[in-house]
Formats: C-alpha cells, structure tokens, sequence
C-alpha cells in the first residue's frame, strides 16, 4: 500500500464515529476520489452488452466520452471480478492496463490536454457475479419464469455498477447522458433505462437500443431480460405528458393492470410534495423482476407480488401500510431522492432513505390524510435498531445504519412538526429537489438548505439524529401546576423546542441539558409527549 492510500486510511479509521473497522486498500480505491479519477469528468456512456442466460455470460464493451479537466495520463476504470477486461482502445490504439483488484489503471498515449473531449473503448466479459439475495446483494439474477424461460436482472446498489459493466464507479460523477444497448436470445425483451429507440432483429438474438437523455448514478443503470408484454398510459404531470409505460410477465398481466393503478396515484401524491417528476424526457416505468425491487431511473423494478404492503406486511404495524403498495410507492420516491438528488459518497446514503423512507408516509398524507401518515410513520419506530450511526465512513464505501430509513423518516417527520407549517415544508421539499436539480451532493448541502430555509439553526438536531445512536430523553416532574424539566443524551447544544399535552392542553416547553420550570394556571393532572417528536419521556418520581 503507498503512502497515500496509508494516510487516508489512518484518518477515516480514527474518524469513524467510535465504529472500529479496518479498511483496506480496496475499500479505498473504491470509495475515494483518487488521482486516477480526479482529473476528468464522465461525460457519455455507451454500454452494448450480449446477455446469455444459458451461460450465465455477459460480453461487450463500453464507449467512454469524458472532459480532461486536468492533465494527467492515467485513469482509473472499475470492473469487479470474475468480469475481465479483454482490451481497452483509444483512437484505435491498445491502451496499457495496470490492475488492483476491481481498479483497473489505464495508461494512456495520447496527451490529455485540459478542456478536451476524448473517448476510450473497453471491452470486456466474463461470468458476472450471481446474486444470491438481490437487491441486498447485488450482481445478475439468473432466474426462470413459470414458463421455463429466462428471467434476469441486475441490481447493484452498495456492491457498485462494476459488478456488471466497467465504469467509473463512485457517485461523484454522474454521466450525463448514456445509450444501452443489449442483445438477448430470440423472444425475449431487454428493458432498460429511457427510452426505446430501435430494435435489431438477428438470426438468433435481438438487441434493444435504449437512450438516456438526463444525468444517472451507476447503480441507477439496469438490464432486465424477460418474456415480456407491455401496457401504459398517459399522466397528465406539471411539466405536460408524462409517459408511463409497465413491463411485466404474460401470466401476470391483468394482476399488474389493478396493482399499478397506484402508480398515477404515487406520481400525483410525489409531485405536489417533492415537485415535478425530474425525468420527463426519459419517461416513466415500472418493469417486473424475479427480486423485491429497485429504484432504477426511469425503469423502477418491481418484485412485490401485485398486492399491498411489503411482500404482504404492513412494517408499521398499524394497518395503513396495507393501503399501498410499498415497492412500487417507495422505490418511485427515490425518482426524487436517489436519483434527482444523489449522494457523493455512500456515507451519506440517509439523503436517500430517509427522505424516500418518509415519503411513505406523505403519499398516505396526501390521499389518507395527515392522521394517517402520522401514524403510520410513529408505528415504523419499532423498526429501529440504534446500532450505529446513520451516517457511514467516508471515502471506503461505506454506508452506515439501516436506521437511515425510519429513525431518518422519524427524524424528517420531527422537523416537520418544528416548522408548524406545511406550506413552508412542502415548499422545503420542492425546494431540495429544484436546487439540486439532477446533482450530486453532500449532507453538508442538504443541511444547510434546509436550515437556512426553516430559518432554524439545525446543527446539533442533525448530530443528534445522524451521528449519534441516542434519542434525546426528556426528564420531567410534576408538582401541582408546575412542570421540572430537561433533556438527557443529547449532544452539546440540543435545544430542540417539543410539544406536550397537559390534559387537554397543548403547550410548547423549551428545554435543553439544564433543570428549567414552567407554571401553569392550573394544577397539571396528566403529561404527554407529543408521539410526532421522535423523542423519549420518563416521568421523575
């Protein structure tokens, strides 16, 4: 390891939250902006792959247009084993390729001049790793429909797009535009990101051409190879028509007709909240998968089995999870939040999650009412761990609890409540998603926006619930018509305002780490914590 990589290393180790983990040379190289990815910037993708389902075999190549930002005449391709590279070409020349583990370091002859536009072509192939336990997993699904015939997809989130195809794989830098292009057995379907633009029948196989004209993650690319029949419609969004297009297996066809009736519900209820769908050009679909799902751009999978809930359960516990279909509600959030917005480093994946986690409850909101989404997000808490922080370890790809969908949607759903006014949160919301526009960003950006536009100083609310594991513990007695009260486990500076309800009163205290007294004009006979603040209570004896 050089001296560098070492450095690095030392640093994210003894920063890591009190989370002790030894990371390696390949966490590094994977999640870091290094020297070899510094100095351009990825302008266009054209991934043309061959899929055999038979063989469980992918091969192809990759066109790779990207802006010299920086002289420098080495840069770093990723591509995960057992996937090989075969050859790498610029200007038809054969290029040196330097290899560490998934980092493949391409020397390149010809000058990088800063400003310039330059391609390079990688081929590659191989058997792609399998996925066992997709999406958690990541890799190809190699399955079968009930007819004997392939059924596959990818997914990759946190194990990286280079599982399947050589890119530059960190979140950083999303492409600007991309063309796929995948070639499968006779009969079958590819459905990929964008648009459909051609289809090539061969002899034996046929290759869909799909393009992409915004801006997508890595993870956000997808293939997803079946015996598919197609239906849509028209939705009729604030930007103008909107197609929705749904992909799913014969047999499943008439299920899918009731089911994804909820997908214009979504798209209704995520546009007045969260603002115009970011991806018009690309349009809008949801295409069937042999695994639970993913929120793939403008091809979201769908695996839930065509009935409410998740895989059937309400994971809140109090019947409202049962009036929507999770996968296809909660992965079509992240068309906002994953994949309008996107984090740089996965450290910061809460951007995702608990946003598009809380965005559950506001699709009840909008179409069930506030009682309900307030319930249903208070009933997830039962699903939180505290294990370790929500936010991860930067620059080793690493993500940090899964506490970043619920004690986050909780967290989101609290500062709701301290605002006092929906009109100004929902303007927040579409605020994020207008500033942000198909960027990359920092929970630095994200905080900071949301505290300048609150008009609240969010600094210690956004340690306590990011970078800590303790919910805040409000400490109180009772003594006639006065309450005692303050907070424990709480980081330096926690004032967070909270709502009580004293009989039938509703007040607000203010209370902080120091012992404070509040009197009333009445003798106090019952206390209660407003359920809305993700907070604990105990009374003092």
């Amino acid at each position: 390891m050089n001296k560098l990589f070492s450095i690095i290393l030392i640093s994210i180790i003894f920063n890591a939250f009190g989370q002790h983990q030894d990371f390696t040379e390949q966490d590094t190289l994977r999640g870091s902006i290094t020297p070899q990815r510094a100095w351009w910037d990825v302008d266009f993708y054209h991934l043309k792959i061959e899929v055999k389902p038979d063989k469980k075999y992918i091969s192809g190549s990759n066109i790779i247009r990207y802006t010299v930002l920086n002289e420098s005449q080495e840069l770093q391709i990723d591509l995960q084993a057992p996937l090989v590279i075969e050859k790498v070409l610029q200007e038809g020349k054969r290029l040196k390729v330097r290899t560490n583990g998934s980092a493949h370091f391409i020397k390149l002859k010809k000058k990088q001049r800063k400003g310039d536009t330059n391609e390079l072509v990688v081929h590659y192939s191989g058997h792609p790793k399998e996925a066992i336990n997709a999406p958690w997993d990541g890799g190809f699904s190699w399955k079968k429909d009930a007819n004997g015939k392939p059924f596959v997809a990818t997914s990759c989130q946190g194990i990286g797009a280079s599982v399947w195809w050589p890119n530059k794989d960190h979140m950083y830098d999303e492409v600007d535009s991309m063309a796929i292009s995948v070639t499968v057995p006779k009969g079958l379907m590819d459905i990929s990101n964008g648009r459909l633009k051609k289809v090539e029948n061969h002899t034996e196989t046929t290759t869909y051409h799909w393009v992409v004209e915004n801006p997508i993650n890595n993870y956000g690319v997808n293939a997803n190879i079946g015996d598919y029949v197609h239906f849509g419609e028209t939705y009729n969004g604030e930007k103008g028509e909107l197609s929705m297009d749904y992909y799913v297996l014969e047999g499943n066809l008439e299920k899918a007709k009731k089911q994804f009736q909820q997908a214009p519900m979504m798209m209704e209820a995520f546009e007045y909240w969260f603002g115009p769908y970011p991806f018009y050009k690309d349009g809008y679909k949801l295409v069937e998968v042999p695994y639970l799902g993913m929120e793939h751009q403008s091809s979201v999978t769908y695996g839930n089995g065509f009935e409410n809930g998740y895989l059937g359960r309400d994971l809140s516990g109090t019947g409202w999870g049962l009036k929507f279909d999770f996968i296809l509600v909660h992965e079509s959030g992240h068309e906002w939040f994953a994949n309008n917005i996107t984090y740089k480093d996965v450290a910061d994946m809460w951007i995702h999650e608990s946003f598009t986690g809380y965005s559950e409850s506001l699709y009840l909101d909008y179409h069930f009412g506030k009682k309900a989404a307030a319930e249903y997000v208070i009933g997830t808490r039962a699903n939180i761990k505290n294990d370790i922080p929500i936010i991860g370890t930067y620059n080793v790809n690493k993500e940090g609890s899964g506490d970043m969908y619920y004690k986050g949607a909780n967290m989101v759903h609290t500062l709701r409540q301290l605002l006092e006014d929906d009109e100004k949160w929902r303007s927040i919301l579409r605020g994020l998603n207008t500033e942000f526009y198909h960027q990359t960003v920092t929970t630095a950006q994200i905080e900071n926006y949301i505290s300048e536009h609150s008009g609240i100083d969010l600094t210690a609310f956004f340690d306590q619930y990011l970078r800590t594991t303790q919910i805040p513990m409000l400490q109180y007695d009772v003594d006639n018509n006065k309450i005692r009260f303050r907070y424990t486990d709480i980081v330096d500076g926690f004032d967070m305002p909270l709502k009580i309800v004293m009989d039938t009163m509703e007040e607000w205290i203010f209370p902080t780490r120091e012992w404070k007294t509040k009197s009333f004009n009445t003798t106090i006979k019952t206390i209660e914590v407003d359920e809305n603040f993700f907070v604990k209570s105990t009374k003092i004896e």
